[in-house]
């Protein structure tokens, strides 16, 4: 066994891995209220000795206590959740937040099932019956977790702290909330969360900033550097493999003879 292809085959894994979140990043460069996603890895001396029946290996596959990879182990995937820069759009519906906190929205699968999920893109509008809604028709819930529903041929106005208001009276207020730790929030699509077990909701200290947006936090050039990078290793392991091939076919097909 030639440890030397085990472990260009699994650098080459890993690259794989790295250029498929750098795509996605990549093709959500415009997409509003989007976050992007990095990757992470662990090299042969940091991974010394695999768990036993380590589900990453693959399903049903026991290792044995001792067992070494001679390679790149790929870890977690994790999101960057550093604030996107606003874009004037001066449409009242369109809101941004500035600072920490999410917009709860009523979504619908292709079910029919409801649960409330959370997202940094605020790209509203009202429905033909007032209600306020996401582009793909999916509720904006107010800060009781009900349907915001205005009045569509009043003028509205909306405030800092989220409050709705048509004839200088307050009719609703915006949904806005926090999480205690976003490590127990799952990625549903591209913008929209949704809570794990043990997910903790508290008070949001952001503010909503009405006729902006919040843009992607993927930085287009960052991301071109990276996949030049990803690559020039990807060739070099895949180098290594056709080098290791030659040096076999040379071994078999000539020093065999001596």
């Amino acid at each position: 066994m030639v440890k030397g292809l085990y472990t260009a085959y699994t650098g080459m894994l890993n690259e794989q891995n790295r250029m498929d979140v750098l795509s996605n990043n990549l093709a959500n460069v415009t997409t509003v209220g989007y976050k992007k996603e990095g990757t992470t890895s662990q090299a042969f001396d940091e991974v010394l000795d695999l768990k036993i029946k380590d589900s990453t290996v693959g399903y049903n596959l026991a290792q044995r206590e001792g067992y070494n990879s001679r390679g790149v182990k790929i870890g977690e995937n994790y999101v960057d959740w550093s604030q996107g820069s606003f874009r004037i759009t001066g449409n009242t519906y369109d809101l941004a937040i500035g600072g920490d906190g999410f917009f709860a929205v009523e979504f619908t699968n292709k079910k029919g099932e409801t649960s409330t999920m959370y997202s940094r893109a605020g790209e509203f509008e009202l429905n033909v019956d007032g209600y306020l809604v996401t582009h793909e028709g999916d509720y904006v819930l107010d800060a009781n977790s009900r349907r915001i529903r205005l009045d569509p041929t009043k003028d509205s106005t909306i405030d800092r702290m989220g409050n709705i208001w048509q004839n200088d009276k307050q009719v609703a207020k915006i949904g806005l909330v926090d999480f205690e730790d976003y490590d127990y929030l799952e990625k549903y699509g591209e913008t929209y969360y949704t809570p794990l077990q043990g997910a903790k909701i508290t008070n949001a200290t952001g503010q909503i900033y009405s006729g902006y947006l919040e843009a992607s936090n993927v930085s287009s050039v960052s991301e071109m550097v990276n996949l030049i990078s990803i690559s020039r290793q990807y060739e070099s392991n895949q180098k290594i493999i056709q080098t290791i091939d030659q040096t076999l076919e040379t071994a078999v097909t000539q020093i065999g003879r001596v």
